[in-house]
């Protein structure tokens, strides 16, 4: 029976790919199936031309659904976007004429599935309508120092009103002890004024900013558009709304027991890189001893940083400090020696202006070397040993103030204690360790800490979200993004971190991650007043549908969402928070049930789309051509297919590609179905995960990983081959060896022969 839909089908016959494909006998095929009203062919359909003649026909014929028979639905995006039309995008360019070889009976039965595929989808799926919403949309940002009032500032020029909160009596943060700030301009060649007071003045006198002084963050209900916030300000609570988050609640330094055997604490002449900052405020540079002027100066880089027994990161700001502390004394005390003692000295782009400049002044000595031995005198001076130096040989140096250069910790770290042992009142020996300790075992003791301090995470936002009451941390304890494509994203959709909680960086990279993360605010804002979704599918329409009276309680879902999305009422089922999800499609592909779906994209739809494919048999070519379906996630394994062909590569005229959304959508069902159909192999290719690269959705790669286990489970309910099916994961520069790796696995399955299944 004809679908109720009215479809039109387009072919693009220049872009190669009418040399390779018979366009005609393609539209004369096609125009075979009853859904179709016409089918038309038009050598300019990748163009604006072709794209209003199509918007013509959409009008005047009142097409339900138009299928575009052309380039990846990568390109051209913004020609083919029809309000109330379904638009079902074929990949006949890179798919097939750039990958294929050209006039021959399997490329054109290639370019007839892809065509037939598109058609599926358009007939099963539904047209999604988003639906505006009456939000808040307020900005709230946690975090009143640098980073915190630059968000506010940034969002409240752009219109948006701002609930700005602070812990401490003033806003400001460790922004306000600063005595000068690293040069920020052309020429870069000298500090510059801290201009504190003046950013706080313009914050508390802007109509469209609420400061809350005194003020933590007691509970946050919600989601994005309706985030309900209590808040205990002062003595009292405060109850409101907004629409975003914006968490910019810093850093605390280095301070701890961590730094003794750098003698930190037992000597007294021995201060940290904060610290001197303050005595440079408060005009008390001088010795910590009896405080006499200074002779002698030394600041020891990478203090408790890049080490297996601390802070194993760069915090990438210490080594520009350095320089500046080391202007000041310059400044004070003219005729001072000053040494920089560095493992590396790392001041990116146009800092090394400022670097250069250091490196030229009198009587400032910078030099790579390794503290071997720290200690005390009988008049209060520090006795340092030096060795590896660029000289070539060891050196000592007495100074009168020592100078450690630690990092930056996230505010989202559990505090440790600043308590240091007790050392008695005489000179001190040598505070360096014994012995040196297995690389092997300090890194994990030193992960083993930071997993600890992650799991007693202090609780800023107070989430009532079923997976945590803040935003999850990556292994240093930093608030958990798509730290290569989503900078400023987390896993709770709406609610961004900027500056140092986020990442290490100085004044003008929290400037620019302050409004980076307000933008971010607002386009979620706009988004889910729309109907919309954000980040990676960023205009997405459709939400999750649960048909809940099949739901078992399994809790998969809520347990595999990536950004909290789901919740659970007292028995465990799941309760949708519709302005949260990302639509991934991660918790459709972990329901056994198969009860979730969107209206553009569900198991059933993709079940549809594998059964139009034609899977030949014996009896139909006399050799029974292999079939093999790939799924291929659209973040980073599609686009790298689409990139190989344009370096002209080929791949196996066996394998018929779906894009997914993420593999983690991916049902295990689809896997059976197509095997039960006859198709000889199932390939699996999405973001790769782990320390160095992640998935687009977080962790749905590695989820599709660990259910491999039930397809082999599958596999042998079937009594097939385990190597019908394989999964790979690769990043989007790896580009080059997805044919490598359809091509192999073609191969794969040639040897393992053709699927029982098929001759049923």
């Amino acid at each position: 029976m004809a679908n109720a839909k009215k479809i039109g089908v387009y072919i693009c016959s220049s872009f190669d790919i009418g040399k390779v494909i018979d366009c005609e006998k393609l539209a004369e095929d096609m125009q075979q199936d009853e859904n179709i009203a016409f089918c038309k062919i038009i050598p300019e359909l990748m163009t604006s031309k072709g794209a209003d003649q199509v918007k013509k026909d959409i009008e005047t014929e009142e097409l339900d659904a138009v299928i575009i028979g052309g380039s990846s639905m990568r390109y051209h995006t913004e020609l083919f976007k029809f309000n109330g039309t379904w638009v079902e995008r074929v990949n006949l360019r890179e798919g097939v004429a750039w990958t294929h070889e050209p006039n021959t009976e399997s490329t054109q039965m290639l370019a007839l599935d892809y065509m037939k595929m598109g058609l599926a989808k358009a007939l099963a799926g539904t047209l999604p309508v988003p639906a505006p919403l009456d939000i808040n949309d307020t900005i709230l940002v946690v975090g009143g120092g640098y980073t915190g009032m630059n968000a506010a500032i940034a969002a409240a020029k752009a219109g948006y009103s701002v609930v700005l909160t602070e812990k401490e009596e003033q806003l400001g943060g460790y922004y306000r002890k600063m005595y000068k700030i690293t040069p920020t301009k052309a020429p870069y060649m000298d500090p510059e004024p801290n201009t504190c007071e003046e950013l706080v003045a313009e914050i508390e006198s802007h109509p469209k900013i609420e400061v809350l002084k005194n003020c933590t963050i007691e509970k946050t209900n919600g989601q994005p558009g309706l985030f309900d916030v209590t808040a205990k300000v002062g003595e009292g609570t405060k109850e409101f709304q907004v629409g975003a988050i914006i968490q910019a609640t810093g850093f605390r330094h280095t301070k701890t027991k961590k730094l003794e055997h750098l003698g930190y604490g037992k000597i007294k002449n021995i201060v940290t890189n904060f610290e001197m900052e303050e005595l440079a405020k408060n005009g008390n540079i001088k010795r910590q001893f009896d405080g006499e002027g200074l002779k002698s100066v030394v600041f020891i880089q990478c203090a408790g940083s890049r080490d297996l027994k601390d802070q194993m990161y760069c915090s990438s700001v210490c080594c520009m400090t350095s320089l500046k502390q080391a202007m000041y004394v310059r400044e004070k005390y003219p005729d001072t020696k000053i040494y920089i003692i560095y493992r590396d000295m790392r001041t990116p782009g146009n800092y090394e202006m400022f670097y250069k400049r250091v490196q030229n002044e009198d009587n400032i000595f910078l030099t790579k070397g390794e503290l071997k031995d720290i200690r005390e005198d009988e008049n209060g001076n520090v006795i340092l040993d030096i060795d590896d130096t660029l000289l070539g040989e060891n050196i000592e140096i007495t100074a009168d103030l020592v100078v450690l250069a630690t990092g930056m910790v996230p505010s989202t770290l559990v505090e440790e204690s600043n308590k240091i042992a007790d050392t008695p009142d005489k000179a001190i020996e040598s505070t360096m360790p014994a012995a040196p300790v297995a690389e092997d075992t300090a890194a994990e003791e030193a992960e083993a800490e930071i997993e600890a301090q992650i799991e007693n995470a202090p609780r800023i936002l107070n989430l009532t979200y079923r997976q945590g009451p803040d935003l999850p941390l990556l292994k240093y304890g930093f608030p958990d993004s798509h730290y290569i494509c989503f900078p400023y994203e987390t896993r709770r959709t709406g609610i961004y971190a900027a500056g140092t909680v986020r990442s290490p960086m100085d004044l003008v990279g929290c400037k620019e991650d302050a409004y980076g993360a307000a933008l971010k605010a607002i386009q979620c804002i706009e988004g889910v007043r729309n109907g919309l979704a954000v980040h990676p599918r960023a205009g997405e329409k459709a939400f999750a549908d649960f048909f809940l009276q099949r739901c078992t309680q399994c809790k998969r879902c809520t347990e595999e969402c990536p950004f909290g999305a789901l919740d659970e009422d007292k028995k465990g089922t799941p309760l949708y928070n519709p302005n949260r999800c990302r639509r991934c499609g991660i918790c459709m592909g972990a329901c056994p049930e198969r009860i979730i779906s969107f209206q553009d994209y569900s198991v059933h739809i993709v079940s549809q789309i594998i059964k139009s494919i034609y899977v030949p048999t014996e009896e139909d070519d006399g050799e029974a051509t292999p079939r093999i379906i790939a799924f291929m996630c659209e973040n980073d394994a599609y686009p790298s297919l689409d990139i190989a062909a344009r370096a002209g590569t080929k791949i196996s005229e066996y394998i018929r590609i779906i894009p997914i959304r993420c593999l983690g959508s991916v049902s295990t069902s689809w896997i059976a179905d197509s095997l039960s159909q006859g198709f000889d192999g199932a390939i699996l290719i999405g973001c790769k995960f782990g320390d160095d690269y992640q998935c687009h959705y977080i962790k749905g790669s590695e989820l599709a990983n660990k259910r491999m286990e039930n397809v082999q489970e599958k596999l042998k309910q079937l009594v097939l081959e385990p190597e019908r099916v394989e999964l790979h994961q690769l990043a989007i520069d790896e580009y080059d060896k997805i044919p490598e790796i359809l091509n192999n696995f073609a191969k794969v399955i040639e040897e393992v022969g053709p699927n029982p299944y098929k001759e049923m």
